[in-house]
This record gives C-alpha cells, structure tokens and sequence, in this order.
C-alpha cells in the first residue's frame, strides 16, 4: 500500500481528497502542524506528496524545497494558482507534476497513478526515520538536524539506525555490539563507547544536544 502525503490547509479539500485516496486503496495522513512539516513527512516516509502553495506560514515552495533536501519523494502541486507562473515555479522548486483545483477525482486518480508508476517501477521505495525534528536518511546514511547535514560513519549510523528503530526504549549495548559484530565492523564494549562519545559530539555540533541518553549499566536510548 502506497502512503500519500496531503499538505492542505482547507480542512473541506483536504478530507475531500482524502476520502478519496483512502477509497483508492492508498494510506493517507494530512499535516497537521505547518511549522513542521518536514518532521511529520520523515515520521510519515510517504511515497508521494500532494501539495498546496497557499499554506499558513510558508507556502508550498518553501516545503517543497525543504523536503527536496532529504527525499527524492514524489511531490504533486494541487492548487487553483494555476497561471503558467506558478506551474514554472511549482516544476523549478523540484515538483514533479501539478493539478489545478477544481479537479475531476478521475484525472487525479490517473495522475496519481501514473506519478507512482514512473517514480517506483524500477527502484525501491525511499526511508526516512524522524525523532524530534532529526531526520536519519536510510538511502545515503546521513542525519538532517535543522540546516544541518551530519556525515555518518558506518558504525555511527548503524548505532543511530538501531537507537531510531527503537526509540523510547532502552537498547542494550549488548543488542549495539551484536548490531555491529554482525556487519564488517569490529568493536567490543570500549570501542562503543569511543563511538558514542564521538556521535554525541557530532549530534551536539549539529545543536542535537542531550539527543541520546545514558542508562548507567544498561543502554542508550531515543527519549520520545
């Protein structure tokens, strides 16, 4: 099932397309916070993003671009700005197609499919993990903190990886080490601290400060 992102603000179009979706057979979330619309995208990790350009706050171009800075996603533009102007624009900010409202439901539902059809025939679906506004890229294992891009090592990603995955919970550094035994990588419990200390330093560098926590003889953990 294919995850459909709607950033929306008029509440009657936005159930209106979502009942349609959701009719169509596709996942579907509408944003609810507009201050934050990148953090609820990397929680969601949809496949496609249906996308106004009158929003509250910033308009769609400014999301548009944000959201070009992690993901390849899909974005379709749904609006009634509709002049050449704002398609030009809509395309040169990394849109992908747009429609102009009022749509017939039978044209959206074709551009729909055709927009997944040419993004995801022939490669794998993108993942994106998210916590507080961290955004952990999968496909090019780097973390996005605000403006900030943190390069990974391959031990520091698979550390963060795990710590993501299972965020609110403690993570034994047993089930760490194991993580990372199992992968190419040497490291016995001295090392993983050296790597932890290094990553907090990073994380802290990208103003991710106390991200991760200590549970002295226990773990780590992502607090929720």
């Amino acid at each position: 099932m294919y995850k459909i992102m709607l950033i929306e603000d008029d509440n009657i179009i936005c159930d209106e397309i979502a009942s349609l979706l959701i009719r169509w057979g596709y996942e579907v979330r509408s944003v609810v916070d507009f201050t934050s619309v990148t953090a609820e995208f990397a929680d969601f990790s949809p496949q496609l993003v249906l996308m106004d350009i009158s929003l509250p706050f910033y308009n769609g171009y400014y999301w548009c671009s944000e959201i070009r800075k992690l993901s390849r996603t899909p974005i379709m533009f749904v609006s009634s700005s509709s002049d050449n102007i704002n398609i030009v624009m809509a395309m040169n900010m990394g849109g992908d197609d747009f429609i102009s409202k009022p749509f017939s439901p039978d044209v959206l539902a074709a551009k729909i499919q055709a927009l997944l059809r040419r993004s995801y025939d022939f490669q794998p679906l993108s993942s994106l993990l998210e916590h507080k506004g961290a955004i952990l890229n999968l496909s090019d294992t780097t973390l996005t903190v605000g403006q900030n891009k943190v390069e990974l090592t391959k031990n520091e990603f698979r550390i963060l990886q795990l710590l993501f995955e299972k965020k609110g919970c403690v993570v034994p550094r047993e089930e760490i080490m194991k993580r990372l035994w199992n992968s190419d990588c040497f490291i016995d419990d001295n090392t993983l601290t050296v790597n932890m200390t290094r990553l907090r330093k990073k994380l802290e560098e990208a103003e991710a400060v106390d991200f991760i926590s200590t549970k002295k003889g226990i773990g780590y953990l992502l607090d929720i």
